[in-house]
């Protein structure tokens, strides 16, 4: 077998987003929630992840995977592979547009459903040592969930290390599923979900077509171009940096060269000489010590 990166967008898509594999999506949900017995997901409809915008002119988004249970409660679930600018708010917009686009105009608002996000981070967001955290809206003092129809989760895979002989639970099979089944060559042994089964086999790209095979590629040079372009801007925001840093030093040694040179009396055309500044500027300095 040869898995497929699971961070990837074509890969996560076509493992979580698959309409006639959806036990592979109700699997996941339940474990990353913990639902169990009454609570458990039982069936889900996969949803069109293309969110148009609520008035002309606003901004349209496209969700990894967007899905709703058999209660009609929706689930967003999102690979995040980097840690861009307007993360945190772009988690809550993605949230509040799908729960206002439920309702029609006929329609009331006691018939609105819950929004859960779940949020897979190839990147440390928290400062929780937890790789899964849940966030509710609570009264901050007593604790009271009253506001119940929005709810968001993270996986934060780089705090995730167990090994395969490590796992017990199914939630931590699932997070080793999608940080480590690229470096994979066959199903682990305790493996014995069969939703989790059929991700493993959903992600073997022996299985793929040729047209998936070249989305997938083409996504992953994709990344690789992105991560390239800010690595790059960061090496120039150092670089500036470090030249700002540079010329203020200059700019500093100066300034304390000419007021030295001020106050053993001599003249601003000597001092313009010694420092590059301009008699303006001397003049200025002259000024701050009387």
């Amino acid at each position: 077998m040869q898995f497929a990166d699971v961070k990837n967008d074509i890969a996560f898509r076509k493992i979580f987003g698959n309409e006639q594999k959806k036990e592979i999506l109700i699997s996941f949900l339940n474990a990353i929630l913990g639902l169990e017995k009454e609570r458990k997901i039982a069936d889900v409809q996969i949803l069109n992840p293309y969110q148009v915008p609520i008035v002309l002119g606003a901004k349209s988004t496209v969700l990894d995977v967007k899905a709703k249970d058999e209660t009609g409660k929706e689930y967003i679930v999102e690979m995040q592979v980097t840690d861009k600018i307007g993360f945190a708010q772009r988690v809550v917009y993605y949230s509040a547009k799908s729960y206002v686009s439920q309702l029609n105009a006929n329609e009331e608002y006691y018939e609105l459903k819950p929004v859960i996000f779940i949020g897979i981070l190839n990147f440390v967001f928290l400062e929780t040592p937890n790789y899964l955290s849940r966030h509710l809206i609570l009264d901050t003092q007593t604790q009271e969930h009253k506001l119940k129809d929005l709810e968001f989760n993270f996986i934060e895979l780089p705090k995730f290390n167990k090994q395969i002989h490590q796992l017990e639970s199914l939630t931590e099979k699932w997070i080793f599923f999608i940080k480590n089944a690229e470096n994979l060559e066959v199903i682990p042994e305790n493996v014995d979900d069969k939703g989790l089964q059929n991700a493993y086999l959903e992600a073997d790209k022996h299985l793929w077509s040729k047209k998936d095979l070249e989305a997938y590629e083409y996504a992953r040079m994709r990344e690789t171009d992105e991560k390239a372009e800010k690595m790059k801007a960061i090496e120039i925001g150092f670089q500036k940096g470090l030249q700002e840093g540079l010329e203020k030093g200059i700019e500093k040694n100066k300034i304390e060269t000419a007021l030295k040179a001020i106050q053993q009396g001599l003249d601003n055309q000597i001092i313009q000489v010694l420092t590059g500044l301009s008699i303006e500027e001397i003049e200025k300095l002259r000024s701050q010590l009387s």
